[in-house]
């Protein structure tokens, strides 16, 4: 079952509120940010079920409301080619506000396309399609990794 929490949905799929929210074992809080809402649904059902509570948003500029606000988050799980402000810069302006925030960008493309350049301390890239186990196990590695000083 999901954990409810203070945060309801926006008539664009948005989750907008207030209240901290902390995943289960003191995990934090995972922001999910991903224009196609069965996807987007699909990542966030995986993530609670493996005892995360994410939170989510459909644009990037809705995604920067949420980085923006006192919420707790520990981790911006994000899709690169999002309409708008994209995955790259969503990631560029939270870390303005948040300097040690762990991003891990998916993408429909090629890890090879993209290119290490494109990645900044304390990001990675997983390549979709994946299944939601990979993506669980990946998640809970990289908020578990301590942060490089």
């Amino acid at each position: 079952m999901r954990a409810r929490s203070r945060w309801s949905r926006t008539g664009s799929g948005t989750r907008t509120g207030g209240g901290i929210i902390r995943g289960s074992e003191g995990r934090g809080g995972i922001l999910v940010v991903d224009d196609d809402a069965d996807f987007r649904a699909l990542v966030v059902s995986a993530l609670a079920q493996a005892g995360f509570e994410p939170l989510e948003a459909a644009t990037g500029t809705d995604g920067l409301r949420i980085l923006q606000s006192p919420q707790r988050i520990d981790l911006l799980v994000t899709d690169i080619g999002l309409p708008g402000l994209n995955g790259r810069q969503l990631a560029d302006a939270a870390r303005e506000r948040r300097p040690d925030l762990k991003i891990l960008f998916m993408t429909g493309y090629a890890e090879t396309a993209v290119g290490r350049s494109f990645l900044g301390r304390g990001m990675e890239i997983i390549a979709k399609p994946f299944d939601m186990a990979t993506l669980t196990k990946r998640v809970r590695e990289i908020i578990e990794r301590a942060p490089r000083s």
